[in-house]
């Protein structure tokens, strides 16, 4: 009720109930007259999401595919399989390697436009300038677009205001929960018409530029032309199964995998680089640190970023793991069961159809795996910390075969964009830093109300 009323962010409202059970495997719920289950023990965490996944394979959230309902994360199990082959390819360390030049050019021009803005104020809100580097650098990566955030631009005008269309919560997903599947039945979707439509104009804007021909970036929009030529994609199944699956490929499904790449691709690293540098301020010995590491390792590579380069800093690496241990900012996991299903080491039984949760938060927090779960100490992310922990107990970008594609993407985005303005500035918190958190109750993904205000120093 307290998600429903928009008085608790989601994320939140399953961590206590995450925590108010702390003997219990799986503790039932309701998502409004729907019966669920979340599911609090990492044993059959890993069961449901990876040995079992096959029982497992939808998210349970459908809606219209004109409405942008068959993108790579909502997709039902038939599209999912099949696009993730296709869209796989982009996130390989060659590709990335690939795009790398085009995130740095993107930072380049956002610590020009630090440099501009501090000069009449040092106090900025992290969270929105984080945001108008990721617009860029996916919007670079993905569909070739060259946005400038140094000077006045439409397209990062009309993308920006798109943010709270597509990440504020609207009522249909109450109704869904209300009769599981209604939202599909009815072609609904959950995003307003003008989203929709910004898509599909942006992909036929972007086929338009390119002549409808691949190039050589061998970017996003490349692998959807590919898509595009083909019409009808399908899945080459194991000798066991009678017969190939296929999906044809419309503008709808075009549309909606621009969307989930863009969306998917700017919000969560911008607010995963929000928190970092949060709690960077807040651990100057941290922030320090990261500083002598970036100094170090560009030295050895002539004072460039290359992908190896961002490979060794590796106390970088654990500050951002921690920042998303902290904060996993795409909270509930969601699992639908396909048969029915008696969970491993309990008298409890799923019906088909039904859902299972998982809180990344109530486990990112729970001291059993987690001692002093509150404090920010990156150094729990030693490789011998790591080897020795159970894998399903950290959960920023899911886990098994549905685990985020572009996960790959997202790190090397927010190093880069880490390393570039550590280099230069200093973080500092202000009056206005928010020492205790409000969670903001109408966004998807778990923010806090009102961003987080640090003062923004030149280095030397």
């Amino acid at each position: 009720m307290e998600s429903t009323l928009r008085r608790e962010n989601i994320a939140i409202v399953f961590k206590k109930i995450y925590e108010a059970y702390p003997n219990e495997k799986v503790v039932g719920v309701y998502r409004m007259t729907t019966p669920d289950l979340l599911i609090r023990d990492p044993d059959i965490v890993k069961q449901v999401m990876i040995k079992d996944f096959d029982i497992f394979p939808d998210r349970g959230i459908e809606f219209d595919t004109d409405g942008l309902g068959a993108n790579l994360f909502h997709a039902n199990e038939k599209t999912w399989r099949i696009l993730r082959n296709k869209l796989t390819p982009i996130f390989t360390s060659g590709k990335l390697k690939n795009m790398l030049h085009l995130i740095i050019d993107r930072s380049e021009h956002f610590i020009k436009y630090i440099e501009n803005v501090i000069q009449t104020q040092t106090e900025q809100e992290v969270f929105q300038l984080a945001q108008k580097f990721t617009i860029t650098a996916i919007s670079a990566c993905a569909f070739g677009l060259d946005i400038d955030i140094t000077k006045q631009d439409n397209v990062m005008e009309m993308l920006m205001k798109l943010d709270k269309r597509i990440f504020t919560i609207n009522y249909a997903t109450e109704l869904d929960m209300m009769y599981p599947g209604i939202v599909g039945k009815l072609g609904w979707s959950l995003f307003p018409a003008d989203v929709k439509d910004f898509f599909h104009g942006l992909v036929k804007q972007v086929v338009s530029m390119r002549n409808g021909e691949l190039t050589n970036r061998q970017d996003f929009m490349d692998l959807i032309l590919e898509l595009k030529q083909a019409k009808r994609v399908e899945e080459v199944q194991s000798p066991e199964k009678e017969e190939n699956i296929s999906i044809e490929i419309t503008e709808g499904l075009i549309a909606a995998q621009a969307f989930v790449f863009y969306a998917a691709g700017y919000e969560t690293s911008a607010t995963t680089l929000g928190f970092m540098f949060m709690q960077l301020a807040l651990n100057p010995e941290v922030q320090e640190k990261v500083a002598v590491e970036i100094k170090e390792v560009l030295k050895r590579h002539n004072d460039k970023i290359t992908y190896e380069a961002l490979q060794e800093m590796t106390y970088l690496e654990r500050v951002l793991n921690e920042t998303l241990r902290l904060f996993p900012v795409v909270d509930p996991l969601f699992r639908k069961v396909g048969a029915d299903y008696k969970i491993p080491g309990t008298d409890v039984e799923l019906k088909k159809g039904q859902t299972v949760l998982v809180s990344a938060s109530g486990i990112h927090h729970d001291e059993k795996y987690w001692p002093d779960p509150s404090k920010f100490d990156p150094d729990r992310f030693t490789p011998e910390k790591s080897a020795s922990r159970h894998p399903a107990v950290y959960l920023p970008f899911g886990i098994g075969r549905r685990q985020c594609i572009g996960m790959r993407f997202a790190k090397v985005q927010s190093r880069v964009c880490a390393v570039r303005l550590l280099q230069r500035f200093r973080l500092e918190p202000t009056e206005h830093t928010p020492r205790e958190l409000r969670y903001n109750p109408d966004r998807i993904v778990l923010t806090i109300i009102g961003g987080c205000k640090l003062n923004i120093l030149p280095r030397e």
